[in-house]
């Protein structure tokens, strides 16, 4: 018999593509989605690559709710808990940060009960390499697995506080009430590649952007890029690696600023893409505006840093490695622009 993995969260970008490597390795896999309406679209997103026929089931499940889980859990043998909020990830203050750890810390733990209570062989926690970063208006740095974010940074945003907390909880909880069940974390630097749907964007937003000319310039900062379909294997591997067990796991590539990013689309697209921005915006004009547009908070304790993730463990331990960094964003891009045809 086949081994059944539960992936959290169905609908979401990294979810959908686990979905896909664990289908294609003949996983039968059981997915949650907060409403049976939501089914369909999951269904017809990982339809694009591969059937998904009788081997992906449903179960309804909310982070925020204890409903639901016991039955999730009935009968998995593996659990990748992929699903946590970006909404606000901008935000700042109190308020935007509860937004986003109350689901990402409490639902975590809600899920790992569920998990240790049906005697579940591993859990794999979808982390960030927000969790494992020096301070991002200190110098620039060369980050593993060894270090972790102060989650009392000032420069963190709701974001990097959530995944930060929620981490943090989950490796406490799994210490003390984890049992015979084995616990792993993966934590992505950004996320591009390919989208499922053109709705299930996430961190693809950032491409689009750039891609649709929607950023008044370009920004002097950038981010290690890990594509979304290698992510998905490292996921894969540190479920069934022996040597993962109690192990953190960077899944990172290539560090791009924002204006290669913009050159490479530009070269590859041409034509095709004619707002690609070419202006560079001074830091401290960038740091101006942010004063009145808050999307832009996110971005100044950055600029002009360059903050590096090592997958270095990852590639020897688990015989990982992100593809080259300029394929993942033209993947990215391409599925953008095939979505303005269908």
């Amino acid at each position: 018999m086949p081994h059944t993995v539960l992936v959290t969260g169905g609908t979401g970008y990294v979810a959908g593509w686990v979905i896909v490597r664990l289908l294609e390795q003949g996983y039968g896999v059981r997915t949650t989605v907060r409403s049976p309406a939501k089914e369909a679209a999951v269904r017809t997103a990982v339809a694009t690559v591969t059937p998904p026929g009788d081997a992906l089931t449903f179960a309804t499940a909310d982070l925020l709710s204890d409903a639901g889980w016991d039955a999730a859990m009935a009968g998995i043998d593996y659990v990748l808990h992929v699903a946590s909020p970006m909404d606000g990830g901008a935000g700042d203050g109190a308020s935007a940060g509860a937004d986003l750890t109350t689901p990402a810390r409490e639902g975590t733990l809600r899920v790992l009960r569920a998990a240790v209570k049906a005697g579940v062989k591993r859990v794999v926690f979808t982390s960030s390499c927000a969790a494992c970063a020096a301070p991002l208006q200190g110098p620039d740095s060369f980050n593993d697995e060894t270090v972790w974010t102060d989650p009392n940074d000032p420069a963190n945003n709701a974001y990097r506080r959530s995944k930060i907390l929620a981490e943090r909880a989950a490796w406490d909880f799994m210490a003390s009430e984890g049992g015979a069940t084995e616990f792993v974390t993966v934590l992505p630097s950004a996320i591009f590649g390919p989208t499922l749907n053109p709705a299930q964007r996430g961190s693809v937003q950032v491409i689009n952007a750039i891609l649709r000319g929607k950023m008044p310039g370009l920004f002097k900062t950038g981010f290690c890029v890990v594509d979304v379909r290698d992510l998905a294997d490292l996921h894969i591997k540190a479920m069934t690696a022996p040597e993962a067990v109690g192990q953190r796991f960077i899944g990172t590539g290539e560090f791009m600023w924002v204006e290669d990013v913009a050159t490479t689309l530009r070269t590859a697209f041409g034509a095709r893409a004619p707002k690609i921005p070419t202006r560079r915006l001074p830091n401290w004009l960038v740091r101006l505006a942010a004063r009145f547009m808050p999307p832009l908070r996110a971005l100044t304790p950055t600029l002009g840093r360059k903050h590096v993730f090592n997958s270095a463990k990852s590639e020897r331990v688990l015989g990982w490695k992100s593809r080259p960094a300029k394929e993942t964003i033209i993947a990215c891009a391409e599925s953008l622009l095939a979505a303005d045809s269908t």
